[in-house]
Parts: structure tokens; sequence; C-alpha cells
């Protein structure tokens, strides 16, 4: 066990206070940062072949989390210390993606890696961008 601790966030809500910067997806970064990446974790970037497939988030995220258990959790972790350690260790690794959360539908690869880990290791992933969207109050809802 390590004191690496783990969270995850859009490349556009991140800044540096948030802790170390860290690619997960298969491709690079599409617009100019406004910070430096601490590294790529290639272990839990989902592949080409299953973002390009088109898939629902359930048959997605069957496909995403069965990568996950082949790699494991100590292969993982040992890659994100490897990024992180090279930064600050006493700051969490933050997984960047594209996807903003606060879309209604919109799904992620890094929220089924936070689920994942969460179940695997007991240790949460908060998200630190913002929230998934909830539909509005109605009228009904007071």
């Amino acid at each position: 066990m390590s004191d690496l601790r783990i969270a995850t966030c859009t490349y556009q809500e991140f800044s540096p206070d948030m802790g170390t910067p860290i690619r997960t997806t298969a491709g690079g970064v599409r617009f100019p940062l406004g910070y430096q990446l601490g590294g790529h974790a290639r272990l839990v970037t989902p592949p080409w072949e299953l973002v390009r497939a088109g898939l629902a988030a359930d048959a997605y995220e069957f496909h995403y989390r069965r990568q996950l258990a082949d790699t494991g959790v100590d292969l993982i972790r040992a890659e994100l210390l490897a990024i992180a350690g090279a930064w600050d260790l006493d700051a969490p690794a933050v997984l960047l993606c594209f996807d903003r959360l606060d879309k209604p539908g919109q799904w992620c690869h890094r929220t089924m890696f936070a689920t994942w880990w969460t179940a695997e290791t007991g240790e949460d992933v908060p998200e630190l961008g913002a929230k998934p969207h909830r539909p509005a109050p109605t009228l009904f809802d007071f």
C-alpha cells in the first residue's frame, strides 16, 4: 500500500493546485493547456478499438473494467506512483480526460475507473470537475 491519492477531472477544468495532471486519453490533448502534463497513464487509457467502437456506456464499461482487471491494481498503482512521484506525492494524481460530466447523458472512462478502483482498493477517487448533470427541480419537487 502507498500514500498515492487519485482524483479525476477534465483537461478543461483542471488547475495545477489540484495535483499532478495525468493524461488518460487514447488521443493527445486537442487544445493548448495552461499547464504541463505529468505523464500519460497508459495502463488506465482505453485502447483506440474500444474508444471507436461506439458502444453504449454499459458495454463500454464491461470491456474497460476487464482491461483494468487484466492489468491489475498493483501495476496501475506502480505506473501512477512513477508519474506522480516525479512531481509531488503529497498531491493527488489527477486522471484527466475530455468528457465533461455536467452535460445530460454524458459518461466517461475516468468515472468507470474511479468506481473500479474504489471497489478493488477501498480508496475513494473524487471527481474534481463538474458533477454529473441533474435536471432542474420542477414545481412538483417542492
